[in-house]
């Protein structure tokens, strides 16, 4: 088994969750790689060069079975991934975990910078924040925003089964709106966290839920 960890948006391969995760499932033989969907700038990420990024991973790992786990903005990647794989990929995507994922990415700028910030931005092209990861400060550009909307999560039609892990108390991605996809959805496993956007207190929850769906000992 070989899992592609998706980090989030201004994170990386070294966040807390994806290191936690890749420790557990080395002790059982998995295969695990983070690819850095910062490369190569942060200034010019798309969805559509992030889904092409991971396509490309997954095609040079072994003849294996693949599981896309994602969080947060990696989750919105992976699921378009995935939604794509029978035509682009040679791999088969059998497994998918989503934890906080941004399925209204696109559509969720606009509540976090409001309309005054949102006309700056594509004034401008170009929005400054502090870096997750590196905490520096950077900027990424108007098209990030432009070409996520062409990406609509709930219009996919893949059935690869799915183990959703969604804080409750989530104040970036809505957990009502997350219910509603998973609703919808009967190969979608939705588990609900009493934690927020971070999942920050539930690794030992999430692991227990990964293993159970990997089919692996706790």
């Amino acid at each position: 088994m070989q899992v592609v960890y998706l980090h989030g948006f201004a994170s990386s391969p070294t966040s807390s969750k994806a290191l936690f995760l890749e420790h557990r499932l080395a002790a059982h033989g998995v295969g695990f790689s983070c690819p850095d969907l910062n490369d190569p700038d942060f200034a010019t990420l798309t969805t559509s060069r992030m889904v092409a990024q991971v396509t490309e991973h997954i095609e040079t790992l072994p003849d294996d079975v693949v599981v896309l786990l994602g969080s947060s903005l990696g989750a919105f990647v992976a699921l378009h991934v995935t939604e794509q794989a029978p035509t682009e990929l040679s791999h088969a995507i059998e497994r998918l975990v989503l934890m906080a994922p941004a399925l209204d990415f696109g559509r969720k700028a606009i509540g976090e910078l409001g309309a005054d910030g949102m006309a700056r931005w594509e004034a401008t092209g170009w929005w400054t924040l502090t870096h997750y990861a590196s905490n520096e400060v950077c900027r990424v550009h108007y098209e990030l925003f432009r070409d996520a909307l062409s990406y609509d999560s709930f219009e996919t039609a893949s059935t690869v089964p799915t183990l959703i892990l969604q804080g409750s108390r989530d104040e970036v991605v809505d957990p009502q709106m997350v219910a509603r996809f998973a609703l919808a959805r009967p190969h979608v496993d939705l588990v609900m966290l009493d934690d927020d956007h971070q999942l920050g207190i539930s690794h030992e929850l999430i692991w227990t839920e990964v293993a159970r769906f990997l089919q692996l000992a706790p």
